[in-house]
């Protein structure tokens, strides 16, 4: 069987027993190293999507594949019915990259499943319903996240709807003055909307939501699914303009590519949970502990933060001088490049074509980078020459 047949063949495999979710790119990636994958014809690729921001030490980094390798060989599972070394490292690493308020963790196995657990936590310790989230925001796709959700296309034909749920526009303090009451459980926000176009608010306006939640008894959830684990350039978004939330919801990149999510959470919260108001099976399990473990190691002493704080502010200024560029938006790692034109896809496919892979947002004019946080200088220039050539 020739290369080409095979890769049909997986191709329609796939299409035969998936359920048809994406419309997924026309190649077959085999495998990955730090910043590049490779497909089964031995193409070699720029990864400057991640897997959607969860491959943050980059493919197969060799201390992450070397911590599941030892931890499969001695536990690949027990429940949270027993306590285990690795996930006692996890949780204690985890709580010791948070800002200081945040200081207890809860191991899930997602980042709807967090923000599900985050919701259900805020409504049972106020005893009340409403929750506030914001217009272009994006939760998860199971029916708590999912009613938390600001763009309408995902809630579309779901009913019921979950009720108690409001939307405000995203950086206007006053309609959330005018929402928020008695009655508000939680205010809920992804500090910069990925998939709404990678908007980010004015510091005044986490530092009153903040103030308004304090003032109203309302808790105050971040949902850093994707901000959080160094793509901002620090390990999280929370504490940022001296606001720190009450929850902080993670998934996506906290242990390098194995599924996994958490929510961090004060020292009052925790202690008004009782035994049996949250559980899991599959969460905190001693792999993806394992991989969290690798993963924050590798982020600190690698110098990842720093790499992302340096080569950022060195990527924004080069595409801002783009005549093509409208606008470059988000922090860090997660860059949103709005151009002048009505839409995206097209630069998006320059690119494929030149071996680049990113992602677009519900904005059709934002290209989406959330590349992995190893990412360098050289891949940037790459890059940023192959985007000129699409441009001119």
């Amino acid at each position: 069987m020739t290369a080409k047949a095979t890769i049909e063949n997986i191709i329609n495999l796939e299409e035969q027993y998936q359920v048809a979710t994406y419309k997924k790119f026309p190649f077959v990636i085999e495998s990955g190293r730090d910043v590049w994958v490779y497909t089964s014809e031995g193409e070699r690729y720029l990864d400057l999507y991640g897997g959607h921001a969860v491959v943050s030490t980059g493919h197969s980094h060799p201390r992450v594949v070397r911590a599941l390798a030892q931890q499969a060989g001695r536990l690949i599972f027990y429940s949270n019915l027993v306590y285990n070394d690795t996930r006692a490292r996890a949780a204690k690493l985890l709580v010791e990259v948070a800002p200081p308020l945040l200081t207890k963790t809860f191991f899930c196995n997602s980042g709807t499943e967090a923000n599900e657990n985050a919701i259900k936590i805020a409504r049972k310790l106020t005893a009340r319903e409403k929750v506030i989230s914001f217009e272009g925001s994006f939760h998860g796709r199971t029916p708590g996240s999912l009613a938390a959700t600001g763009l309408g296309k995902y809630r579309d034909g779901i009913l019921p709807m979950l009720g108690g749920h409001v939307y405000a526009p995203f950086g206007d303090i006053e309609a959330v003055d005018k929402m928020i009451d008695e009655e508000t459980a939680a205010v809920i926000l992804e500090p910069i909307q990925s998939m709404g176009g990678v908007r980010m608010a004015a510091p005044e306006f986490y530092q009153s939501l903040r103030e308004l939640c304090d003032r109203a008894g309302a808790m105050l959830i971040y949902d850093e699914v994707q901000t959080g684990m160094g793509r901002t350039g620090e390990f999280f978004f929370a504490g940022r303009f001296g606001a720190t939330p009450d929850l902080v919801t993670l998934a996506k990149g906290i242990a390098s590519g194995v599924p996994m999510g958490a929510v961090l959470m004060t020292e009052t919260i925790s202690g008004e949970i009782k035994t049996g108001d949250l559980g899991t099976t599959f969460g905190g399990g001693p792999l993806a502990c394992a991989a969290l473990c690798a993963t924050v190691d590798v982020i600190r002493d690698e110098g990842l933060l720093e790499n992302v704080r340096l080569n950022s502010e060195y990527l924004f200024g080069a595409l801002a001088e783009l005549e093509a560029v409208e606008e470059v938006r988000g922090l860090g790692y997660l860059v949103g490049i709005k151009f002048k034109g009505e839409s995206a896809k097209p630069y998006q496919q320059g690119l494929l074509e030149r071996r680049i892979i990113t992602g677009l947002a519900d904005d059709p004019s934002v290209l989406r980078l959330l590349p992995p946080l190893t990412l360098r200088r050289a891949e940037i220039d790459m890059f940023l020459g192959e985007l000129s050539s699409v441009t001119t």
